[in-house]
């Protein structure tokens, strides 16, 4: 062997060392400079400078109700290979289609403060008879956009490549009832739709702890049956499995591991240790009939799975992690590492769409480690299915894990339990002092149960006396309700009633209340929740009634409302001037405005889209491709205090040092995740009250949470607050990117190609 050779041989493991300090952080000069409190920050880039002359706090323009801007849209069109400058949402090609522009469908702010939208229903437009005989054929994959803000809002827009997000690469997923029938091909035509077979639209979307954006399942378009030769047939919707990245660094959308189910409307979180949790979706939205799987027939997707963003691989969970859920089920990260489904959904009422959707009334956890779920109550009453023996209700009635063990056991618990549970009722439904039916009760009752198409909402996280964060409480407010226990997943009319789930965690053991607060000032159907900086909960958009049911007879809400966590009540705000009922949208801003987006209707119930605006009612001739920034009092005043330097990345655990202009003034501290939602939900939406330790001059000392279970690695806006008559005055923020620093993907990424560099030194090794 020559001496070249030798001589790297015995240079890998010194190699390897080397490359594996740099990768977690070892002791080079900068892997410790993020929590090293006594460094100076880099400077915020859009501080904001000392005016040389004092202004009032208070301008003469502002409004306590806060204020909307003119609605704006991307200018232009691509028709038949031509931009064309235009400001309506819809052009006629030669060939007679529309091309329309693109509405945001689903939102997420990027760390660079631009943000990627994706549109919904493309194709809608092109459908003539009956979208449900046609739909199949003239759909189309969505596009998607990112929209950037310069100098006085000027907005810009950039076309991502590939434009629609990469279409379904191995084909379309399509489970057909007539596949390898004599009548296949005849009358199915699921094979004949390879440009709508890999949409966006209907996929959960969640951000990285790098930054990128994941969307996971979609819809694959096709006609079951169809009539062979001719764009008609009877619509259907399947979920697909592709998992998709958008990466903001190089606007561009890469394929990574598939899921093992086809998921529509499914939902995602980010555990502690970064891995992504999935649940439900459906396979078939209209026609969920699975011939090889007959278990699996009439309801959503049970199982469960977790995805390794080191290694772009999805892993099915074990069957005691199988659950029955809602569409888009509401769930959430818990301070102990559990995930909670607080009982909220989308589901085509008022009828649903699974033969086990009673189950969907149940808040319930999964143990991340155990890989088990635990049943916590029925919604909004303080009826304790865990505390009565009760706690695997849920999933003993799973027939997808379902063991005669499991039975026996859950039937004797179910024995044993009879009196604890008819004790528990009676103190449900009565009061303690006449055993009468209260209307407290009554009303909890009526609104109790899934609420279906409105937020779940985490309140700020807060730290208790001894700095550890607990304690979750959840706000859910509108939407539609069950109706006083009823098995059905909703009616038609929404509620304006508000409710607070409260959870509290002491290791694996949870406790859970719920508590009425002042209801919404009239009730609202899909209206989009957004943390504010001041800690307050706003709501925008949405309807009067169910808008799928009955497309366009819903009327549109464009009055804003603002919920008080200190007096737990809502107030109205401003309106807004567009219409926006179905997929609406709305992100928090790095500025603490909020930007609106969406509205797509579905025209189930009409030839084409048309508008019922004269009559009072929603607009359903098409998407709203427009938007607008809603501007609230505080973002109006002129004396916000400024962030003049904070780190750009910090861990669990850190303390850490900010220079703020008006130190001694701030009040409050919150760390708020970025925003990535569709369809009223953000699996890691979360605020964190950061507790202020020191102040000296302009610079006040920081503590970040202890475990990563209360702040997921990812990408955040830290914002400080000032108390004024007029309540909380919050700061423009500061980018915050929460490393975890037990994630080894860089490590085992220079692992692996280090590797692969020996093994092509080796004797023999191909050149």
């Amino acid at each position: 062997m020559n001496r070249t050779k030798i001589g790297l041989y015995r240079g890998i493991p010194i190699l390897l060392g080397a490359a594996y300090l740099s990768a977690c952080g070892g002791d080079g000069a900068e892997s410790g400079d993020t929590a090293n409190p006594s460094t100076e920050a880099p400077a915020v880039a859009d501080a904001a400078q000392p005016s040389p002359r004092p202004l009032p706090a208070i301008p003469e323009n502002y409004s306590p109700i806060g204020v909307f801007s003119e609605p704006f849209a991307e200018p232009t069109i691509v028709v038949d290979g031509e931009v064309v400058e235009t400001d309506e949402k819809c052009i006629t090609t030669e060939d007679g289609l529309q091309e329309c522009k693109p509405a945001a469908g689903t939102m997420a702010l990027l760390p660079d403060d631009r943000i990627l939208y994706l549109n919904a229903l493309e194709g809608t437009e092109n459908v003539e008879l009956s979208i449900v005989a046609e739909f199949g054929e003239v759909s189309v994959n969505d596009q998607t956009r990112v929209l950037s803000l310069g100098n006085d809002d000027r907005p810009d827009w950039l076309k991502p490549s590939p434009l629609r997000g990469g279409a379904n690469p191995d084909g379309n997923d399509s489970e057909t009832l007539l596949g390898g029938t004599p009548l296949d091909g005849l009358l199915d035509t699921a094979d004949n739709t390879d440009r709508n077979d890999g949409a966006l639209f209907c996929s959960d979307v969640i951000g990285l702890a790098d930054g990128s954006v994941m969307a996971v399942g979609g819809t694959d378009y096709y006609s079951e049956p169809g009539i062979d030769g001719l764009p008609l047939g009877v619509a259907e919707l399947e979920g697909i499995k592709n998992s998709r990245i958008f990466d903001p660094t190089t606007n561009t959308w890469r394929q990574t591991g598939d899921m093992n189910f086809g998921r529509w409307y499914p939902s995602m979180v980010t555990l502690p240790d970064s891995k992504i949790f999935v649940a439900s979706g459906v396979t078939k939205l209209l026609k969920p009939v699975y011939p090889e799987e007959p278990i699996n027939s009439g309801r959503n997707v049970v199982q469960t799975e977790t995805f390794n963003p080191c290694t772009g691989v999805w892993t099915q969970n074990p069957s005691t992690a199988d659950r029955s859920l809602p569409l888009y089920p509401r769930l959430h990260l818990l301070p102990n590492g559990h995930v909670l489904y607080n009982a909220g959904g989308q589901a085509f009422n008022p009828f649903g769409q699974g033969y086990d959707q009673a189950l969907w009334n149940i808040v319930a956890t999964f143990d991340p480690a155990s890989q088990r779920w635990n049943d916590i109550g029925y919604a909004g009453l303080p009826l304790r299915l865990d505390e009565v023996g009760l706690g695997q209700l849920a999933s003993t009635l799973n027939l997808t894990n379902l063991t005669e063990e499991q039975l026996q056991s859950f039937t004797e618990d179910l024995l044993s339990s009879t009196d604890g549970l008819i004790s528990s009722v009676t103190d449900l439904l009565t009061s303690p002092d006449d055993s009468v039916l209260t209307t407290d009760t009554l009303v909890k009752a009526i609104g109790g149960g899934m609420r279906g198409s409105t937020s779940s909402t985490m309140l700020p996280l807060k730290p208790d006396e001894n700095g550890e964060y607990n304690d979750v409480e959840l706000l859910t407010a509108g939407g539609v309700p069950s109706y006083a226990l009823l098995t059905s997943p909703g009616g038609y009319l929404p509620t304006d009633q508000s409710r607070i789930d409260r959870i509290e965690t002491k290791g694996d053991q949870i406790g859970y209340e719920s508590r009425l607060t002042g209801a919404l000032n009239q009730p609202r159907w899909y209206g989009t929740n957004v943390v504010m900086p001041d800690g307050s909960v706003m709501v925008f958009s949405g309807g009067t009634r169910d808008g799928v049911v009955l497309p366009g007879l819903e009327g549109a809400i464009m009055t804003a409302e603002r919920f008080d966590p200190d007096t737990e009540t809502w107030t109205e705000m401003a309106s807004g001037h567009r219409p926006r009922t179905y997929h609406n949208t709305a992100v928090l801003m790095a500025d603490g405005r909020v930007m609106i987006g969406g509205h797509a209707p579905i025209n189930t119930a009409y030839l084409s889209h048309i508008s019922l605006e004269d009559f009072g009612l929603s607009p359903n001739d098409g998407r709203d491709p427009s938007f607008e920034i809603y501007t609230p009092p505080y973002a109006m005043r002129n004396d916000r205090p400024s962030i003049l330097s904070a780190p750009e990345q910090l861990s669990v655990g850190d303390s850490f040092t900010i220079q703020v202009d008006q130190a001694q003034d701030i009040d409050k501290v919150l760390l708020i995740r970025r925003t990535v939602m569709t369809h009223l939900i953000d699996g890691d939406q979360r605020a964190i009250e950061l507790p202020v330790k020191a102040r000296n001059g302009r610079n006040l000392q920081l503590e970040m949470p202890g475990k990563q279970s209360v702040v997921p690695a990812g990408q955040y806006m830290l914002f400080v607050s000032k108390s004024t008559p007029e309540g909380l005055v919050p700061s423009v923020s500061a980018p915050i990117a929460v490393v975890n620093q037990s994630l080894q993907c860089q490590a085992d990424a220079t692992m692996a190609q280090l590797g692969q560099e020996m093994l092509e030194l080796l004797p023999g090794a191909s050149s």
